[in-house]
């Protein structure tokens, strides 16, 4: 018997916890997708009679302290999370991995001062650089936008300059060069190959980060302004109603676990 046949069959496994993860952060992307269609009311839309009722046809989800579908507002809150998450993660894995590459190829100055520049950014506060941020952009979700990746590129660009340095040292990159093969063809033929695992998985990470300093800066009233659901305010909103209507409180937190968790699932099963 061939046994070198054996760990090709098991390349395409993934371990249990990559589907666990798989359907954490499947579950809220499919409430996001289809709240709308289930529940046709207005996140905003008031009610004050339907105040903490239970859930009905309607509103699956039960109403809000301000009779508000909770369905129709989590969907939507949901959609900004993930939205912003994904748009910001991928712009600074684009920014990162572009910098990094051309550090480590280029050497020398430019990339003493990139990572000069890294450095500087890692030394504030992210949460500080996305209020500062906030402060300049009036529209919540462009700021949000801008502000994580300004936050997240040095990460991505710390990995991508570690990673391809010896990946531009190699002879299969020198002698692409020797023979002509521009630039785009050695990127696109040995470095993303190698890169591309580490940099998925730190996208991951990077949309977790995200999802949890959107709702950080919602809990403390920094975050989307009302009537504009989000799930760091809705936890502050119904907060005080824990008691009436426990069920209404823990639906943005087991939002805000389920995506969290799961991405963290999923990366570390790719590391």
């Amino acid at each position: 018997m061939d046994i070198s046949a054996v760990p090709q069959q098991g390349r395409g496994f993934r371990p249990l916890p990559f589907w666990a993860g798989i359907v954490l952060v499947g579950l809220p992307v499919l409430l996001a997708i289809i709240a709308p269609m289930i529940s046709p009311l207005s996140p905003v839309r008031q009610s004050l009679r339907l105040a903490l009722a239970a859930p009905d046809l309607a509103a699956p989800f039960g109403y809000d302290h301000l009779g508000r579908s909770l369905m129709a507002r989590l969907g939507e809150a949901l959609r900004l999370s993930l939205t912003v998450a994904a748009v910001s993660a991928l712009s600074a894995a684009a920014i990162g991995l572009a910098l990094g590459a051309t550090a480590s190829r280029k050497g020398g100055m430019t990339d003493r001062l990139l990572t000069l520049l890294a450095d500087s950014v890692m030394a504030i506060p992210g949460l500080l650089i996305v209020l500062m941020v906030g402060v300049i952009v009036p529209n919540k979700p462009l700021a949000f936008w801008l502000g994580l990746t300004l936050v997240l590129w040095v990460e991505f660009f710390r990995l991508a300059r570690a990673a391809s340095r010896p990946i531009f040292a190699s002879p299969a990159v020198q002698a692409s060069g020797l023979l002509g093969f521009g630039k785009a063809y050695v990127f696109r033929r040995h470095v993303w190959p190698e890169l591309a695992p580490v940099m998925l998985t730190s996208t991951a990470f990077g949309m977790a980060t995200c999802i949890m300093t959107i709702a950080a800066l919602g809990f403390v009233s920094a975050g989307v302004r009302p009537p504009t659901p989000e799930l760091g305010q809705m936890m502050v909103e119904l907060m005080p109603y824990w008691r009436e209507a426990p069920w209404a409180l823990l639906q943005p937190v087991a939002a805000i676990f389920s995506l969290i968790l799961g991405l963290n699932l999923i990366a570390g099963s790719r590391a």
